[in-house]
């Protein structure tokens, strides 16, 4: 096995301090407690710093290492459907789209959520529907997320969780 370098402590840290915070809001926390707004915001705190590391972070980190790209990520579907085992260093093409569109979402869940607590949209249906919509969409995200972690990882032969945990991919040599 190569062992590569590729996760920085700031991408580490980010992804699972949005794991505790994501999953403590959305499963544990009263969502009309003062402490669900609280780790709301430390959420977007966190998705602000990503977007910053994203540009200017280390190799990658950077979003230019893994653009979004519907004909990549067909063609690692195509790869998948076939059998064929591609290594990516940083971010697969489908995870690259998971990637964003995991953020997107969170910026919609916090951006209503905080609409709901203005004067302006107090007692507004809407703000709360989209809070609502966004939430259930990044929970089917984050599962859909998980199942394919596990799956790339027994496909490729890379254990993708400790890489994450570790910063270090360990490819198998051809």
């Amino acid at each position: 096995m190569k062992q590569i370098r590729v996760w920085d402590p700031l991408v580490r840290v980010f992804h699972w301090s949005l794991v505790l915070g994501f999953g403590a809001n959305a499963l544990v926390i009263d969502d009309d407690s003062k402490l669900h707004e609280w780790v709301g915001w430390f959420v977007l705190g966190l998705v602000g710093l990503r977007i910053i590391w994203g540009v200017i972070g280390t190799k990658h980190a950077r979003f230019s290492d893994f653009p979004p790209s519907a004909a990549a990520a067909m063609d690692q579907v195509a790869d998948m459907a076939r059998g064929r085992r591609r290594i990516h260093l940083g971010h697969t093409p489908l995870g690259a789209l998971m990637i964003y569109n995991l953020l997107l979402t969170l910026l919609a869940i916090g951006l209503s959520g905080w609409l709901m607590t203005t004067d302006a949209f107090w007692g507004v249906e809407w703000p709360e529907e989209l809070h609502e919509a966004a939430v259930a969409w990044a929970e089917i995200s984050v599962v859909v997320h998980v199942v394919a972690v596990f799956v790339e990882s027994a496909r490729t032969h890379v254990n993708l969780p400790r890489a994450m945990l570790t910063g270090v991919k360990s490819i198998p040599e051809r």
